[in-house]
């Protein structure tokens, strides 16, 4: 029930085409960083965040230049992190399938250190897959006025898809921005990319999204 040891893999270059028409806008959108916490970076490896060709290493990278971006721009930022030590009635069916989960230390519960939150950032408490169960996501992102999702971290085929569906279900346009997002393997990550395009909203990677954010800058 443990999480696998994850191998290197080439993070997806050529990405499917959305059905979805949705065109990024800043003035609309917020940056959400999924799950980057200790625990689940730990099974890329001791060494993930400095293996050239890992996925952890480069979608981190990503991830780091797209908040710079977004703070500079004035864009939101939203985190998930889980606690440690969860109440098994709590934490439900997900005990089934991945164990208890993590430990309340800092070696699991800690964002990695290059992605920390700011201050003005938003952490939410994450209870299942999607970044919208049990958490007021919906309420602060239409509080700021954004209708729009950029989704990174980890697993893309697991709570980073679920989140993706969910915003779709709640008239929020998902952007999944492919190389700032890591999976178990290659299979999985093509897999959440193709979901996507197909159901609910629209691949597009880091260099885009960027070139998009900053855009006659400032905001």
């Amino acid at each position: 029930m443990a999480l696998p040891t994850i191998p290197d893999y080439a993070l997806p270059e050529r990405l499917p085409t959305p059905r979805a028409p949705f065109a990024l806008d800043r003035n609309r959108a917020a940056l959400l960083v999924h799950d980057m916490q200790r625990y689940f970076c730990a099974p890329y490896g001791a060494d993930a965040a400095t293996r050239n060709n890992g996925p952890l290493r480069r979608a981190t990278a990503n991830i780091a230049r797209l908040l710079d971006a977004a703070r500079r721009v004035g864009v939101p930022v939203f985190y998930t992190a889980q606690k440690g030590d969860q109440f098994r009635p709590d934490r439900g069916l997900q005990a089934d399938l991945w164990g208890p989960g993590m430990s309340a230390t800092p070696e699991h519960e800690d964002i990695l250190p290059e992605l920390a939150p700011s201050e003005g950032d938003i952490t939410l408490h994450k209870h299942r897959y999607s970044a919208f169960q049990r958490s007021n996501l919906d309420q602060l992102l239409r509080a700021r006025g954004r209708d729009q999702l950029m989704i990174t971290g980890i697993y893309a085929h697991i709570g980073c898809l679920c989140t993706a569906t969910e915003a779709f279900q709640r008239d929020i346009e998902p952007f999944f921005v492919a190389d700032a997002l890591a999976d178990f393997g290659p299979d999985q990550h093509a897999m959440a990319l193709n979901w996507v395009a197909a159901t609910c909203g629209v691949p597009i990677d880091t260099d885009d999204t960027l070139a998009t954010l900053t855009a006659g800058e400032p905001a």
